[in-house]
């Protein structure tokens, strides 16, 4: 317990942690009137097959979920 996490993708142990900045765009025609979503996670990558996982803070995930709550920058109830 307590060792490197194994890739999920390819098993390696061979991974790190880079901070990251991602702009998330809203899909389709629809999505051009939408702004984009901004996130700042920390992203844990194999360095052997390039797979990475990172997880969207709650706020910015309300935001993509359509909460319009979030959109305004209130706090939900």
């Amino acid at each position: 317990m307590g060792g490197p996490v194994s890739c999920r993708s390819c098993g390696s142990n061979n991974q790190n942690t880079f901070r990251g900045e991602i702009a998330i765009h809203f899909p389709g025609r629809q999505g051009l009137d939408k702004p984009t979503v901004w996130v700042f996670p920390d992203i844990s990558l194999c360095l052997d097959c390039g797979t990475a996982e990172f997880v969207i803070p709650e706020r910015e995930l309300r935001r993509l979920a359509g909460d319009e709550d979030a959109k305004a920058g209130k706090k939900s109830q």
